[in-house]
């Protein structure tokens, strides 16, 4: 079978990670800190080498003078009352004051746009990503299964921005981020973790969170916040698929059943399982498509549709086979599923 090409390539050098345990003040005193011990290199060479200057106000060097001279030089380029006069001195300025000056003016520079600026930035920049949340597709969770959804939701033509992935793992996020799709490093089992997402003005959720347990207080979480949103969860246990359709769940997917149907199909035909691949990848031969009866569709038998080859009908949310009586006449408010050609090419 064709393996579909990546969405994104891993970069050659991936540096390894790990958040800071240090509290920001005193990140923000290390910086300090070692501005003023390149600070004091300056005033202790100067002041050792206070020979090489010359005082233009009174003639006499003190330390007083020293301090002024070597603050006055790191911040600025000095004012003219304190000069080098020897060429030690000079030289001493040229090749290590002016670096500790550009270095001093960076450490400022960079601790300004970390806690300010950046932060600003950031804060104003997810708080307009969150006011245009509408419509979107919220992912709980980042693991192989809704990675995997995420990327098949991408190949189906759904835009990165219209994806909202959450998950406490920054590795997870790290990797969600860098698809181009909004992230959110949190605990969806918490009211204010959805509500950050508008999951109430999403369009559908996935639940993909690793624990049956897990994924149920998600949908229950959901649905209270959300009443009509399509919930779709990843069940592994198949005692736990009737617990988390009365949390809420809209769709229940359990990949360990579904695995063992493909099995045991392809022991009934070595191109059943093949086939039902097809149906369910964006590159198959064939797809699945699921579609409100058209005015054109109203009155017909379901394998009478134009469209594609009909093949089931949901009538009041009950379904009905192509083969069932019910089928025999597509009625207005009908959901239809049909197979349809797929943008793959055949599989060898």
């Amino acid at each position: 079978m064709s393996r579909r090409p990546p969405i994104f390539q891993v970069p050659r050098f991936a540096p390894l990670r790990r958040k800071s345990a240090l509290p920001i003040w005193f990140s923000l005193l290390l910086r300090v800190l070692f501005a003023l011990g390149l600070i004091a290199i300056a005033l202790a060479v100067h002041w050792f080498d206070r020979g090489g200057l010359q005082d233009n106000i009174d003639g006499h060097v003190s330390f007083t003078d020293v301090l002024y001279f070597t603050m006055i030089t790191v911040t600025t380029v000095g004012f003219g009352d304190i000069v080098p006069v020897t060429d030690r001195a000079r030289m001493f300025d040229t090749f290590v004051v002016t670096p500790i000056r550009l270095f001093v003016w960076l450490i400022f520079l960079g601790t300004a746009y970390d806690f300010i600026f950046k932060r600003t930035w950031e804060k104003w920049r997810m708080s307009r990503i969150q006011r245009n949340l509408h419509g979107h597709i919220v992912v709980t969770g980042f693991g192989t299964s809704g990675s995997e959804a995420v990327r098949e939701l991408i190949a189906r033509g759904t835009l990165p921005h219209e994806i909202v992935v959450i998950d406490g793992r920054n590795a997870a996020i790290t990797e969600a981020e860098d698809m181009g799709i909004s992230v959110l490093e949190g605990d969806s089992t918490r009211n204010a973790t959805l509500e950050a997402v508008h999951v109430e003005r999403a369009r559908a959720m996935i639940v993909s969170a690793g624990r049956d347990d897990t994924s149920i207080l998600i949908v229950l979480t959901a649905r209270r916040l959300a009443p009509d949103l399509p919930i779709s969860v990843v069940i592994r246990s198949e005692d736990n698929e009737a617990l988390a359709r009365q949390a809420g769940a809209t769709t229940v997917i359990n990949p360990v059943s579904f695995s063992g149907l493909l099995l045991a199909g392809s022991t009934h035909g070595p191109h059943i399982a093949e086939y039902l691949a097809d149906l369910a990848a964006t590159d198959g031969r064939v797809a699945l498509r699921e579609r409100p009866a058209t005015t054109d569709d109203i009155g017909k038998a379901l394998s009478e549709i134009a469209t594609g080859l009909g093949v089931r009908v949901y009538r009041d949310g009950i379904p009905h086979g192509f083969w069932e009586g019910e089928a025999g006449r597509i009625e207005p408010g009908d959901i239809i599923v049909e197979i349809v050609p797929g943008r793959g090419r055949s599989r060898r």
